[in-house]
């Protein structure tokens, strides 16, 4: 069965992706574990052109609306990156749920699939936004999208997003 990838020959496109946790995993609730995801798509951000629109970190899975010169490299940096760092902190704090992680190769963090889709109107793009600031409100996380610290909806948000 053929992944689902950001194709190579769209670098420049706006893209909704979902990268998810492996076996979907509730991994991210705990020590300082959305600061290490921000920390790096800060980085991206400084470093290697990524622009975000818009975001989402939930318990299992992230919601982006980016833009890069390479969305397939940053993927594959920021989920090289991050597996490492996240994969230290669990070992550190929670050893334990390693074992969730584990391969025959070594630790998988991150599933393959990052279900990316262009964005190829202001329709879809208004969509998204909308999904992504309300994901925890129909969780029941916050009553408003802008309560949920680890979102663009947030007014306080540390992470850069650009306006559309």
């Amino acid at each position: 069965m053929p992944k689902n990838r950001v194709h190579q020959g769209s670098k420049q496109q706006l893209y909704f992706i979902t990268p998810t946790i492996w076996n979907w995993y509730y991994i991210f609730d705990r020590h300082n574990r959305w600061q290490i995801i921000a920390d790096s798509l800060k980085f991206c951000q400084e470093t290697k052109g990524l622009e975000i629109y818009a975001y989402v970190f939930m318990l299992n899975h992230l919601h982006l609306i980016i833009r890069s010169p390479d969305v397939a490299g940053f993927l594959r940096d920021f989920k090289k990156f991050t597996s490492k760092k996240l994969i230290e902190n669990i070992a550190e704090f929670e050893p334990q749920v390693l074992e969730l992680f584990t391969t025959e190769n070594g630790y998988r963090f991150w599933k393959e699939d990052n279900q990316p889709k262009i964005i190829e109107s202001e329709k879809f793009l208004l969509q998204k936004v909308n999904y992504i600031h309300n994901n925890p409100v129909v969780k029941g996380y916050v009553e408003r999208p802008e309560f949920w610290k680890w979102s663009s909806a947030n007014l306080d948000s540390e992470i850069k997003v650009l306006g559309w």
